[in-house]
């Protein structure tokens, strides 16, 4: 006989997990598949997991992932308090032209803050850096642990999916590699990272950023995480965070020539006393992100119908959207997910759940017309 499920959540990295979560919370069964183990591989693998801020000069997405840090922290801290660091976070300009940026960014800090003085910042045992702003209630997690410890709460398989077959009524999951097994669900939701090899969603501009994290063994005495151009956690049971790599190439590994961690440890050298640093693992990841920054979560459109049906729709047309039934996604939270996650789950189990409408700034729609101009 079929499982049948309410939702199947395909992707076992943190936004497929908190989706997961909060579908389930809203009372729905619910299924987490994976062709690997759980966030063994992409982005949420190798996330340095940072749970802090935006600061800058007030824009939407500024003020959007700042909305999701505040439920983030108050999420994991309620829910997976074993799995989440409130370090605080301090936020150190970059370089010189950015010192004089942070007194412009004071104005739109909504978050709890503080400055601290480049003489406090040296006392911590922080160098080469000037005033910056102390976020006493950020924090960092432990990336591969939370997604863990969530589906230690939430069903989860592990299978590589192939295939999805709408029969009208519920989706069927197919896999070779698992002719035995039938899975089917009323929705599907897709969390698959960088790779939406299932269905034609190349209007959402899903791009993949390579990144590489460090876990050092050290007796440093650090307290309080921060960020310059890197991250650098605090000491945490013998363990500093090293993290993480921005690589947009194709082929990252030439690009690396075997140093992933070489420009990371560089630059925290110049921040801490890594004298006494010696690498545990090495974390490589691909995270995704929507070519205009904001998450992608919602439904997911017939591409296919809307160019075959609605030629002039190249030349600007706008007809109402058509979407495939009962298929959602929740993607594209880039270097932030950890931050996005518990947030844009919540909204889509609301979409799904109870049919509220999705936040326009995450809402994968936004981006359909322009990419039809475009072909």
């Amino acid at each position: 006989m079929p499982k049948i499920y309410d939702t199947v959540i395909i992707g076992s990295g943190i936004a497929g997990c908190c989706s997961a979560y909060a579908l389930q919370q809203k009372g729905q069964n619910v299924l987490v598949l994976d062709r690997s183990a759980v966030a063994a591989s992409g982005g949420s693998g190798a996330a340095g997991a940072f749970v802090s801020p935006k600061i800058g000069k007030g824009s939407v997405l500024q003020t959007l992932t700042n909305e999701a840090f505040e439920y983030a922290k108050s999420f994991y801290l309620q829910y997976f308090p074993k799995d989440f660091y409130q370090t605080g976070v301090i936020r150190i300009p970059k370089d010189a032209d950015d010192t004089e940026k942070f007194p412009l960014y004071e104005a739109f800090n909504n978050t709890t803050y503080r400055k601290i003085t480049q003489q406090a910042l040296t006392k911590l045992g922080i160098n080469n850096s000037d005033e910056s702003f102390m976020f006493d209630e950020a924090g960092v997690c432990d990336a591969p642990q939370m997604c863990r410890a969530i589906l230690e709460k939430v069903p989860f398989m592990q299978i590589d999916v192939e295939r999805l077959a709408w029969d009208g009524e519920y989706w069927q999951i197919e896999s070779s590699l698992n002719d035995s097994l039938t899975i089917r669900a009323k929705n599907i939701v897709l969390s698959t990272g960088y790779q939406n090899e299932l269905f034609d969603m190349r209007y959402m501009g899903v791009k993949g950023t390579w990144g590489s994290r460090g876990d050092y063994v050290s007796s440093l005495d650090l307290n309080v995480s921060m960020h310059k151009s890197i991250s650098v956690s605090a000491n945490i049971e013998g363990i500093v965070k090293l993290g993480a790599t921005h690589v947009k190439s194709k082929e990252p590994c030439k690009i690396c020539n075997g140093q992933p961690l070489s420009s990371l440890f560089e630059k925290a050298s110049e921040m801490v006393d890594t004298s006494d640093f010696v690498l545990k693992e090495t974390f490589c990841g691909m995270r995704s992100g929507s070519k205009d920054y904001f998450p992608l979560v919602g439904k997911v459109i017939d591409v296919p119908f809307m160019l075959e049906n609605y030629p002039k729709i190249l030349r600007g047309a706008k007809p109402e959207i058509e979407h495939i039934p009962n298929l959602y996604i929740c993607n594209g939270l880039g270097g932030r997910g950890f931050v996005f996650a518990p947030l844009m789950a919540e909204q889509l189990s609301k979409l799904i759940v109870e049919k509220q409408e999705i936040d326009k700034r995450i809402n994968p729609d936004r981006l359909f017309l322009k990419w039809c101009r475009k072909l």
